[in-house]
């Protein structure tokens, strides 16, 4: 049997390995796919997924604040939409950055722990927790930047908010993320199914 500080040490290289994808992801090309809006799809929500697998609610918290901190980084010249949210409101970008993020690798933890007692294969446990994820951070993000910033006048002035029926936030919603959240699901769900179950599986025979 393994002790308890080696399964302890055994979860912190994979909290360390994660966060060094996450950061590598999101300060590289590789983690966000620009779209001419403004707005990106992103596959860093993968990793905080995968830790909320494999390490819990708690691990997905802290990989979700870490995405969060790398996110609102962003809006400091990386991301055009940031910046322009960094200029209205910093506090409230902070806030829209931050608190979803947590709450998405928090829940997602959640969602799979609880998953797991009912599905004995895991398997599709794996799979809904992963979709779960992304939809989670699509909607946590989206409610809190909606909450906070639809009705100052200079959020409703940004080029393409006018160039969208922003008097109705469930269209304006739809069109700033109706393509992002389906191509960042199937992402999620293909690679935070495979990447979590096998570092799963690998963790278990070692704690074994």
């Amino acid at each position: 049997m393994k002790t308890i500080s080696n399964t302890r040490t055994l979860k912190m290289v994979q909290l360390a390995l994660l966060t060094a994808i996450l950061l590598l992801l999101a300060f590289t090309p590789m983690g966000y796919i620009k779209l001419p809006t403004g707005l990106s799809i992103t596959i860093i929500g993968i990793p905080v997924i995968i830790g909320a697998i494999t390490l819990g609610p708690a691990g997905g918290a802290i990989l979700g604040a870490i995405f969060g901190l790398t996110s609102f980084a962003q809006a400091f010249g990386a991301d055009p939409f940031g910046v322009i949210l960094l200029g209205i409101n910093p506090i409230g970008l902070f806030i829209t950055t931050m608190v979803p993020r947590i709450l998405m690798g928090w829940l997602t933890g959640l969602i799979f722990k609880g998953l797991k007692k009912i599905d004995k294969t895991k398997l599709l446990s794996y799979v809904i927790t992963s979709l779960a994820g992304s939809l989670l951070n699509t909607i946590l993000f989206m409610s809190t930047l909606m909450l906070i910033f639809y009705n100052n006048p200079k959020f409703q002035e940004i080029e393409f908010i006018k160039g969208v029926n922003a008097s109705n936030v469930l269209a304006l919603v739809i069109a700033m993320v109706g393509i992002n959240i389906v191509t960042e699901m199937i992402a999620s769900g293909i690679l935070g199914t495979a990447i979590a179950k096998a570092v799963d599986k690998y963790s278990i025979k070692n704690e074994a």
